[in-house]
Formats: structure tokens, sequence, C-alpha cells
């Protein structure tokens, strides 16, 4: 079997990320709770928070008429952890997960940029390293079976490439400088959450968003849900398992076997063709974890052999017979002693009062 499911194209029901970003304080939360209402049917308990925010998530409890579900989430920020934050509001059977803040996993602490730094060197931070991170947590928010709305925090940046005119580059979110752009609708948000400038935008869904101009609520919220349904309607358990297996690929073929062993019998069959196109997926990543083991492996054989070869340069500078000795060519000794000799000449003339100039005054009047 092929690793492609080739058919008619047709809008079939779907899910959506949303990304709002902004500086601290202009109703990031607040926004995506509304939006979270709409997109729920109205229902608080199908709504997650993942709250990397120090529980501030709880300081809007409020806005809604019932209590949405509410997960505090500590550092370390790693895409890994995040992942695993994701899947269990999966497992808890949310509609729609509000992550705040996602900018953490850019440069929180245990985030991509400390992954950088940490298997890096000191002169050159591994982007590499720290860039195939984020490309898996990309893949699970993407590929999970609910809707997201990611808040990111924002700040101003400055161009400077050119030291002699820095640029300035505006509000800019704190994130990968791809994500907005992997996303269903994604904006900037001013103005206490009045204004939003949409950095993408479907022109099927600028209807619904407007111009920029007003609050967001719970009745865009409705309408890009409705949006959605208003194609084919999938078989939501089908589209849910066919989500865990695929997310289940990024670690390799046994963690496929585990995860179509928990499959309910049910639905086996209306997922055998999927599973058959997972197999190669979940191969192609066994090698890619393969390869990964063998460099960190060599990385730390790397390490520990420098680390050897400083124990033993400083044990034969200053243990006994180990000891090198210094050897210097016959020629430059002799430009050594003649230069010491010349040192030595010039101090004792500075002390013999025979040398003194018989036109200096010994005794000057400062008077």
């Amino acid at each position: 079997m092929g690793i492609l499911d080739i058919k008619k194209a047709v809008r079939a029901g779907s899910k959506v990320v949303v990304a709002i970003a902004a500086p601290s304080g202009e109703g990031k939360t607040h926004t995506a709770l509304l939006l979270a209402m709409g997109m729920t049917g109205g229902d608080p308990s199908k709504i997650g928070m993942l709250d990397a925010e120090n529980m501030r998530g709880l300081l809007s409890a409020d806005v809604l008429p019932a209590p949405f579900m509410h997960a505090n989430f500590c550092a370390p920020f790693s895409p890994e952890r995040y992942i695993k934050g994701i899947n269990e509001f999966q497992e808890a059977g949310m509609k729609v997960l509000i992550i705040d803040s996602f900018s953490h996993a850019w440069e929180g602490i245990g985030g991509c940029d400390d992954i950088a730094i940490h298997k890096g060197t000191a002169k050159k931070k591994n982007w590499i390293a720290a860039k195939a991170e984020w490309k898996k947590l990309t893949n699970a928010y993407l590929q999970c079976d609910m809707h997201i709305i990611l808040c990111m925090r924002a700040r101003e940046k400055t161009d400077h490439s050119d030291i002699y005119k820095m640029k300035s580059l505006g509000l800019q979110p704190i994130t990968e400088k791809n994500t907005m752009y992997e996303m269903t609708v994604s904006m900037m948000m001013y103005n206490k959450g009045y204004n939003q400038d949409f950095l993408k935008m479907p022109a099927e869904l600028a209807p619904i968003f407007g111009n920029g101009e007003g609050y967001l609520n719970e009745t865009h919220g409705k309408a890009l849900i409705d949006w959605v349904d208003s194609g084919i309607k999938i078989d939501k358990d089908v589209s849910l398992w066919e989500s865990k297996l695929q997310m289940s690929c990024d670690n390799g073929t046994a963690s496929l076997i585990e995860c179509w062993g928990s499959v309910p019998n049910k639905l086996k069959s209306k997922l055998l063709a999927y599973k058959d196109r997972c197999k190669s997926s979940a191969a192609e990543f066994d090698v890619m974890i393969k390869q990964r083991e063998e460099i960190d492996a060599q990385e730390v054989l790397t390490k520990q052999g420098k680390a050897t070869g400083a124990a033993s340069v400083d044990e034969s500078m200053f243990e006994g017979e180990g000891r090198p000795e210094l050897t210097v060519d016959s020629d430059i000794k002799d430009q050594v002693v003649t230069g010491q000799n010349a040192m030595n000449a010039i101090e004792n003339m500075t002390n013999d009062p025979t040398m003194k100039d018989p036109n200096a005054e010994s005794d000057f009047d400062w008077s």
C-alpha cells in the first residue's frame, strides 16, 4: 500500500487553529475564552486551558457563565512537555484547547532557545536540534483532534543587521518565525482587544472577523465553527483515532503498535487502511530516532574525550615525572641573558652618583 490516500477533494469538517499575539495585558486570554465559548456551542466544560502563565488564567474564571477546565503548566517549558499537555487535554475530551502562553515553548525556561544553547557550543547555538523539537510540537497541535487557540506574547523588535541604520520592526510575536502562518487565522491584537491586525486570513473567513475593529466574542467563535461544520460531516470517533495514530508515529513503530492496541475493536475495521499508511511514517521516524541517538552518543563520547584530554594535560603539567620540560634554543637563551645584563647595567648606572648630569641642580628649590 502507498503512503497516500488520493481521492477527489471535498470540503469536510475539520478543525481550526487560531493564534492571538499581543503584549501582556491586552486581553488575549479574555478574547480566547470568548471565542472558545462560541466554538463549543456555549459549553465551558469542553474548553481546556494549558496555563503557562503562573495560573493567571484563573483570573479570567468568571468570564464564562460556568467553569472551564484548567491546568497549571510549570517549567521546564520544553516542546516535549507541551506535547504531553496537549495529549492529556485530548484524552480528557476537550473540544477547544487554549494554550497560554505558547511563547514559553520558544524562549521560556527549557524552551527552544535553551535547547539550542545546551545542545550547542560556547561559540554557536544548535538551532538544528532546537527546531527539530519545535517541528514535533507543531505537528502535535496541527494533528490533534481539538480546535486550538494559541496565545502568544509580543514585543517591539529591531533590525540590527546594519548597526548604522537600525530599523524598528514594530510589535512581533514571540515565537518561531513561521508559526503565525501555520494557523487557520492569526492576528496581532491592540487596544485591549478592540483592534486586530490579521497576519493570515482566508478569504472565506474575512466576513466573519470583519475589518479588524471591534471586540471578538462568542459570535465570531460560533460563526467560525459553523463554517467548518458546513462541509461534509466526518466520523468524529474515527477522526480522533486517526489523529492519535498519526501522532504516535513520531515515536516510531513500537509507539504505533501500542496505540493500535488501544483502538476500540468496533473502529479497527474503519481504521485498517489508515493504520497501514501510518506504518511507513513510523518506519521513517524509526530511522530518524536511530540517527539522533547515534549523534547524541557521538557527542557524549566527544565531550568525554575532551574532558579526559584536559585532565591529562593538567596532570602532565603539575605532577612529577609527567611535567613537560621547557626547551629553549641556545640563540634565544643568549638573547635573554644579554637583555637581562643590559637591564642590570642601566639600573647600576642610575644608582651610580658619578653618572649624574654635572649640570643638573641637585638641590632644586620648590618654594
